[in-house]
């Protein structure tokens, strides 16, 4: 948990070097769900565990700041949809771009070997606890 953490701050650090000093770490929880197209408000609560209310807070936020834009569902005029604007694009590039660095100068400071050794680790301590459906279907939830 402390070493996940560390990573997150790391990036996050070298988001704010790539320009996007506003970005914050449950930003990533919304943009998961975003990734593969837009989704409605009411798609995107669900996904999230939270009420309409609480997922339209967090569109607002995310819009206002640039990354998501809402537009009218062609399927149902009553319902918007959410999706990643060129600049929410931008910063899921980054942050993917980081993370790969972040892991090349870990091998290089503490070997490939352990570094696989330890990706693979945690990739059996999630699937040991059955949250790998959720992390491959991009469906994590943030802790209770």
């Amino acid at each position: 948990m402390f070493a996940g953490w560390a990573l997150a701050d790391e990036i996050q650090r070298r988001l704010v070097a790539d320009g996007f000093s506003d970005v914050r770490f449950s930003d990533g929880l919304v943009f998961q769900h975003l990734v593969d197209g837009p989704v409605t408000i009411g798609a995107l609560a669900a996904r999230l565990g939270v009420t309409q209310q609480a997922a339209s807070k967090s569109v607002a936020d995310l819009e206002r700041r640039g990354y998501v834009e809402r537009t009218a569902d062609p399927d149902d005029a009553r319902a918007r949809l959410v999706s990643l604007t060129a600049r929410g694009e931008a910063v899921i590039g980054a942050a993917r771009d980081q993370r790969a660095a972040v892991t090349g100068e870990l091998a290089e400071r503490l070997g490939p070997r352990r570094v696989e050794a330890a990706r693979r680790l945690l990739l059996d301590v999630v699937a040991d606890l059955g949250a790998e459906e959720a992390v491959r279907g991009r469906r994590v939830r943030a802790p209770r």
